[in-house]
């Protein structure tokens, strides 16, 4: 009994002893956790740089483009013909079939991809998703100038059957909008997916207790839950086409013409910089800097499609619990 009171009193000495001494509540060093987030915070700095870089350079040479006394910024913004090599710089015909070529890729690509994406999200089976994915996948993957000879070896050949030869050019930016619109089926489906396949699993139960078929579920009650993820998957595959530069190159011509006739050929701005650039331009010459200038307006259409993206997300965005 005594051994047993002496060891309860030395516990209770020792636990008040330990409750007297201040807590350590430093944070340990752990020196893998610190190369981590070093390393992290230089791919996040070299991103950030990289951005700065690229619109430093455009800046400044686009400033040396406007310039120029035979540039006009009014001019360049308003006119619709552009022919560097006369003084003529209206950057509209470039614009047009610019945004030309990405809405009839949009018509395509939207119905298209959409559909996929309800489908895989709500019909398909385990194993069809497990082979149509990997699909789509596979068509995402194809080199764009693979793609480009596409719309110029058939669908070209084939819209020219059907329209007749007289009617569409060999050049047109309507095959180059076709092929572009396929080939954003797979980011539109893989992104609409995601996003149909993050509405809770309750709200579709709660329809079909309501009576509603499984069609009607997906497209009344499903569709408008992830309406957010979906038009921001358009909107970034509306900067994708913005973007694409083979296969305009290759099928849509290189006539800087300003025309809605889907059948006749334009050059888009992302052509018109790969085929100028790839000639024989001296450094610092007008036709050199208006490459810049041509670049510094694509970045700032795809950074208003990309701010409307977030606000898009930000404001129709869904929170489920």
């Amino acid at each position: 009994m005594a051994d047993q009171a002496r060891v309860s009193a030395e516990s209770r000495v020792g636990v008040a002893g330990a409750a007297a001494r201040p807590a350590n509540l430093r944070k340990r060093p752990r020196i893998g956790e610190t190369i981590i987030q070093t390393t992290l915070f230089i791919c996040g700095f070299i991103s950030i740089f990289t951005t700065l870089g690229i619109v430093y350079v455009l800046g400044q040479e686009s400033l040396l483009f406007f310039a120029d006394e035979s540039v006009s910024i009014v001019e360049f913004f308003t006119k619709t013909v552009w022919q560097p090599a006369i003084g003529e710089f209206g950057i509209l015909p470039l614009v047009n079939a610019t945004l030309m070529t990405s809405l009839i890729a949009m018509i395509v690509a939207v119905p298209v991809g959409l559909g996929a994406a309800i489908y895989l999200a709500e019909y398909a089976t385990e194993r069809v998703r497990g082979i149509l994915k990997p699909v789509l996948e596979v068509l995402a993957g194809v080199p764009t100038v693979v793609y480009g000879y596409f719309a110029l070896t058939f669908v070209t050949p084939a819209m020219r059957n059907v329209f007749g030869q007289d009617t569409v050019s060999i050049y047109n930016f309507g095959a180059a909008g076709i092929v572009v619109g396929i080939l954003l089926i797979p980011l539109i489906a893989t992104l609409s997916e995601d996003a149909l396949s993050s509405v809770p699993q309750s709200l579709r139960n709660a329809a079909y207790g309501l009576g509603a078929t499984k069609f009607e579920t997906a497209v009344q009650v499903v569709v408008p839950g992830a309406l957010s993820g979906i038009i921001a998957a358009g909107i970034i595959a509306m900067s994708r086409a913005v973007g694409e530069t083979m296969i305009v190159a290759l099928a849509a011509g290189a006539s800087p013409n300003f025309t809605f006739n889907p059948f006749q050929p334009a050059e888009t701005m992302t052509g018109h910089i790969a085929r100028i650039s790839g000639g024989d331009l001296s450094y610092a010459t007008i036709d050199y800097n208006s490459i810049f200038a041509i670049g510094l307006m694509l970045f700032i259409i795809t950074l208003l499609l990309n701010v409307a993206s977030r606000w898009v997300v930000t404001r129709f965005r869904e929170v489920y619990e």
